[in-house]
């Protein structure tokens, strides 16, 4: 957060910053402002709950996001925040990217910045389940929610290693493709482990800082995916991105991989590291 917040000031003044919530926080009812208040050149903090989806019409909600330069969604449940899709806080949130501000979020906070959003609508799913079946009830998504700069067909996931989602992610990736929700045939799936902070400039360019991240590319149509079927894709390509590293999204990289396939709904061993192949 304090490299977003030196980049978005440009060297210069201080910076408003907005929390979005769709539920109140247990302890602190503003956890994230409670930290974000004590950095450097943050000017002010503002949570805003919305608890209902007529909320993202408030219009003090929506000046406080117009004023502000770096909007920061709170963890929770995604689904809350893609009801919020053809409101004016979506064109609010927006407003503050186009004049130069920032974006991000944490957990459910995290998937709801990418361009296909894992929403969890009707329920959570985990790795076996998706594997088992990439069609199951669980797995829906959203799009058009946000397209930020540099960052299409991408799937955001978090909690990634320690809640074991590397094979969830992998059967986003087969579903966007096969559904054609991505624009060339290709989706990204972005992991970031419980820690871990991925900051991206304005030129796409990536950095990484906490723990670890993964970029899980599918760059083909599945060999089967299909509901009630499990699912069969071959060679992921994975890079695996430490604390420090940088991954560019605008000129997306094509050697650093290693790679993992499904068969038959059982992936491959290790799936978390892996040598490169280039």
């Amino acid at each position: 957060m304090t490299r977003a917040v030196d980049a978005v000031r440009g060297g210069s003044g201080t910076i408003d910053v907005v929390v979005l919530a769709a539920s109140t926080a247990s302890g602190s009812p503003t956890p994230e402002c409670d930290v974000i208040i004590g950095l450097p050149n943050v000017n002010s903090c503002t949570t805003d709950v919305l608890t209902a989806t007529q909320d993202a019409s408030n219009a003090q909600v929506n000046t406080d996001v117009r004023n502000a330069e770096f909007v920061y969604f709170a963890g929770g449940n995604q689904c809350n925040y893609v009801h919020w899709k053809g409101t004016p806080l979506q064109a609010s949130v927006q407003s503050v990217v186009n004049k130069g501000g920032g974006v991000g979020g944490g957990s459910a906070g995290h998937h709801v910045n990418s361009a296909i959003v894992y929403d969890a609508c009707t329920a959570s799913t985990d790795s076996a389940t998706a594997l088992a079946n990439p069609y199951d009830r669980s797995i829906t998504f959203t799009t058009g929610m946000f397209n930020w700069p540099n960052y299409a067909d991408t799937i955001n996931d978090s909690h990634f290693v320690t809640r074991d989602r590397m094979g969830r992610t992998m059967a986003f990736v087969a579903r966007a493709i096969k559904d054609g929700l991505t624009t060339g045939g290709k989706a990204w799936g972005v992991g970031v482990e419980e820690g871990g902070s991925l900051f991206i400039d304005n030129n796409g360019l990536a950095t990484l800082y906490g723990q670890d991240a993964y970029v899980v590319l599918g760059d083909h149509q599945p060999e089967q995916a299909a509901s009630g079927k499990p699912l069969t894709y071959s060679n992921y390509k994975i890079w695996r991105i430490s604390p420090g590293a940088t991954y560019d999204f605008k000129n997306r990289p094509t050697c650093g991989y290693y790679t993992r396939s499904v068969t038959n709904g059982v992936a491959d061993s290790n799936l978390y590291a892996g040598t490169p192949v280039c």
